[in-house]
């Protein structure tokens, strides 16, 4: 694979699909999330603009990384010019692509002005409302129809990708092979272009309902569970240090010479 700055670049991503190699995506929030999936191997990594910084660019390494720009409720951006300018600040901190799921015109303005857009089909959370809440999108024929249709928008838009989020698979399928969009499938079946997961659901933590295309690969919540009764344990301990005298001990404090503070003793009878 060519690499561009040590990374994958938007053609390679495209490449990988036309040869029909398996792409690996998670979504990440923290810089130990970050450098671990770099560690690991990841391909791309999703990171909301939130938790997105320099620093965590750096984290990131090796990874291509899609940042998710605000959208809605969710966030301030209104206008086209809105979206522009934050693509380009995030674009600055080394960003590779761009999640929006605003309008096919706000999709458009970026992708004129060179920014590599990834939108969202099947189950859109932010707009989970229109399709019956939070279910598969694309069981009946009508549902099917409207998914592809809407892949067909985002191409003809410019968009670089899509989440393709609980389709079935057959559907899925069907779609990503007639679709110049990287199909970035979250319960989109095996044949998406990136199996993408969130760090919490490889990881075990995630609260509340888990997902039925989730899949645990570690039990973080019971290692998160333990940490915080030892940071309890820890912090009564110190406590009872305080209480009887135990904190500090001699090897916590500065020493002072004897002679220094003899004269800063003087010192201060003077002042009486």
């Amino acid at each position: 694979m060519d690499i561009y700055h040590n990374r994958p670049t938007v053609a390679d991503i495209r490449a990988m699909k036309a040869r029909g190699e398996k792409i690996s995506m998670v979504f990440v929030t923290t810089l130990e999330e970050a450098r671990a999936a770099d560690a690991a191997g990841i391909h791309m990594l999703s990171i909301e603009g939130r938790f997105f910084s320099p620093e965590m660019r750096e984290a990131a390494g090796k990874c291509f990384v899609q940042v998710g720009l605000p959208y809605g409720p969710f966030g301030e951006l209104a206008t086209a010019e809105d979206y522009l300018r934050e693509a380009f600040k995030f674009m600055r901190m080394g960003g590779d692509a761009f999640y929006c799921c605003a309008a096919l015109d706000i999709v458009k303005t970026l992708a004129d002005n060179g920014v590599p857009v990834v939108g969202h089909i099947g189950l859109c959370p932010s707009k989970a409302t229109w399709t019956g809440g939070f279910k598969a999108v694309g069981k009946s024929f009508e549902t099917a129809k409207w998914v592809y249709e809407e892949a067909k928008k985002l191409e003809e838009a410019g968009a670089f990708g899509a989440e393709l989020e609980v389709v079935p698979d057959r559907i899925a399928a069907e779609i990503t092979k007639r679709s110049s969009l990287i199909m970035l499938g979250m319960g989109g079946g095996p044949d998406a272009d990136a199996q993408y997961l969130f760090a919490e659901d490889i990881l075990g933590y995630t609260p509340g309902h888990r997902p039925r295309h989730a899949k645990v690969y570690r039990d973080f919540a019971a290692e998160y569970a333990r940490l915080q009764e030892e940071r309890v344990a820890a912090f009564k301990e110190f406590i009872a240090d305080v209480n009887s005298g135990a904190y500090p001990e001699a090897g916590h404090c500065v020493p002072v010479s004897d002679e220094e503070f003899a004269k800063f003793e003087e010192f201060l009878k003077s002042q009486d």
